[in-house]
């Protein structure tokens, strides 16, 4: 092997995961450059710009729920549902960390740098106390933050001297502390609901609060004097709906508003009056539980995870809309620079790794899609899910077609030979034409994991839960599979993946012992060695389509092996290359590229040198 390095190309990563309620807090870096925000134990920086340039930090061990930038744009603070607070650097790639701390235990719902980049204030829903202010380089407690009964939703520090903090919580308070040390000053109780968001503006003359009762207040940065009440057009209050977040602009003359109502407002401070209102949809997933103004990027983050781009001037739509995914990416299918992703919660995603575009597929399997492939002949992807159906998008218009078959049992895996679909399912094979026509059906007495099709020569190889894998010669037509016994392959745990190679010369076959075997055209083993450099289960296997002696393959211990099957011991292996999350799916897009994705909803883009 003449390659010696696997490197990260791109990673088009995993949308915000989001909850019906639950505002989601965005971070901007000090630059306007970048934004962040969490998904399961992951924090993911962005820059906005180019959002397929994208790093993902998985140093916590439990669920992040908020990560914030310095002032000084040297360091994140980011922190989880078990009340750890890790401070770590934003220079290196490694991102070394600096300190954990823990000022309370619980789930920490925001968290704030004072201007000088010294102390941090955390709130959240603690067991003795809802928040806590502590010094970034020592952890030690500069103040007590009290006022609150219940669970404090969102915090904020005051950008400039002196020094005050304010928070909201489910008490349907705002209260202002001063310090260092921080203590307890007032409270204001306007809101009539849960208050979920303040934020000081810029140069904190001011400060808003937003709550469930779909009112925003403004107040006097400096006595904390209420200063008006901000009123959408035609109604009594800022929104028909709970306001999730409030961000200032720039220059703190204006505030973006995010609300459950599918609503984004641009409100003037001076005239406390709208000026503007984005309409972003009318389905629930349209609700808006995030906002961001960077320099001149206006972002909010709809229910469904989706990142809208905002347009001040043109309020009518979103200018870009980045998708994806937020659950588990569970399947793949390739068609040159054309990427098909299938989803845990049924959704699938289109992806152009060249341009840099992506969408969603409107509509979608109502649970896990298991299996995809194209046909390019047809113009087709034929999806299967665990709601037991067959399915296809037209790739023209990246939208469902009618066709939609009830399958006999849960279908396992699926390929094409020629004109024809064939599936696996829990203990059935099934031939089907393009056009959705069942035209053979074998009952089988074993469980499929996985499928594959060699078209030289309409073989279809089943991998199986007892540890073999089965040959079937099907008929052009499609009316007939025979099972060639004296092919069987058999191995010490249960198949979980196979796959041929382009031309059809080569198997590659992954197992649960964590075991890969490659086998040439007549089904013997290519090499004596066995190639078990995986620690744990191998998950899925793809081929050089320009070179049938290197492939790659997926496991479970996270990591990405590229193979040459003339030297099993010359390889390349990229440990942790989806941290904390096994590799579900990889593919070769051409024979410098891979694609991977894995449980962490991230896609990859690999580059071979």
């Amino acid at each position: 092997m003449t390659r010696k390095n696997l490197v990260t190309r791109n990673i088009y990563s995993a949308l915000p995961r989001t909850t019906r309620g639950s505002p989601l807090v965005l971070g901007g870096d000090p630059k306007g450059k970048n934004f962040l925000y969490t998904n399961g134990n992951y924090v993911i920086i962005r820059e906005i710009d180019h959002p397929e340039n994208s790093d993902v930090y998985a140093e916590h061990s439990t669920i992040a729920t908020v990560a914030k930038y310095s002032p000084s744009g040297f360091y994140i603070a980011s922190a989880d549902q078990h009340g750890k607070i890790r401070i770590w650097d934003t220079t290196q790639k490694e991102h070394i960390l600096k300190n954990e701390f823990q000022p309370f235990i619980g789930i920490v719902k925001d968290l704030s740098w004072s201007f000088d980049n010294q102390r941090i204030v955390a709130v959240g829903e603690g067991r003795e106390k809802f928040g806590h202010v502590f010094m970034a380089e020592t952890g030690t407690s500069v103040g007590e933050i009290s006022g609150h009964s219940r669970t404090i939703n969102s915090c904020d520090f005051k950008p400039n001297r002196p020094m005050k903090i304010i928070t909201g919580g489910e008490d349907n308070l705002v209260c202002y502390l001063k310090g260092p040390p921080f203590k307890f000053e007032n409270q204001i109780d306007l809101h009539s609901k849960y208050v979920q968001t303040v934020r000081y503006s810029p140069t904190g003359s001011l400060f808003a609060s937003g709550g469930f009762d779909g009112k925003i207040f403004l107040y006097n940065g400096d006595t904390m004097e209420n200063v008006a009440e901000l009123k959408g057009d035609g109604i009594e209050q800022a929104h028909a709906g709970g306001v999730s977040a409030v961000h200032w602009s720039p220059d703190g003359t204006k505030l973006l508003t995010a609300s459950g109502d599918r609503t984004c407002k641009i409100f003037d401070v001076e005239s406390h009056k709208q000026t503007t209102l984005f309409e972003m949809g009318s389905d629930l997933l349209d609700q808006q539980v995030s906002c961001l103004w960077q320099n001149n990027n206006l972002l909010s983050v709809s229910l469904s995870g989706f990142i809208n781009y905002l347009d001040e001037k043109n309020s009518a739509k979103p200018i870009r809309v980045l998708t994806g995914h937020n659950k588990s990416i569970t399947s793949i299918a390739l068609d040159g620079y054309n990427l098909y992703t299938g989803g845990y919660d049924g959704h699938i995603n289109y992806w152009n790794i060249s341009k840099h575009e992506n969408a969603r597929v409107s509509g979608g399997h109502k649970n896990q899609v298991q299996d995809m492939a194209v046909s390019k002949s047809k113009q087709l992807v034929f999806t299967i899910g665990f709601d037991d159906t067959l399915r296809s998008i037209d790739m023209r218009t990246n939208e469902f077609t009618n066709l939609s078959v009830k399958l006999d049992s849960q279908p396992k895996g699926l390929c094409l030979l020629d004109n024809l679909i064939v599936i696996a399912c829990y203990q059935h094979l099934l031939i089907f034409n393009e056009e959705g026509n069942k035209l053979a059906t074998l009952k089988t007495n074993y469980e499929a994991n996985c499928i594959a099709s060699n078209p030289t020569n309409n073989h279809v190889a089943v991998g199986t839960s007892n540890n073999k894998v089965l040959i079937y010669k099907i008929s052009s037509c499609g009316t007939k599979m025979d099972q060639l016994e004296d092919r069987n392959l058999v191995h010490r745990d249960a198949i979980t993946c196979l796959e041929y190679s382009e031309d059809g010369k080569m198997l590659a076959v992954g197992d649960a012992n964590r075991k890969i075997i490659v086998y040439d055209s007549n089904y013997q083993p290519c090499n004596k060695q066995e190639m078990g450099y995986h620690t744990a289960r191998v998950n899925c296997v793809g081929w050089n389509p320009e070179d049938s002696n290197e492939f790659v393959s997926g496991s479970l211990d996270t990591a990405l092996i590229v193979w040459d099957v003339l030297d099993p011991n010359q390889f390349i292996h990229y440990k942790k290359a989806h941290p904390l999350s096994q590799v579900n799916k990889v593919k070769f897009v051409n024979k410098d590229l891979i694609v991977s994705v894995g449980q962490d909803s991230n896609l990859k883009v690999w580059s071979l040198s």
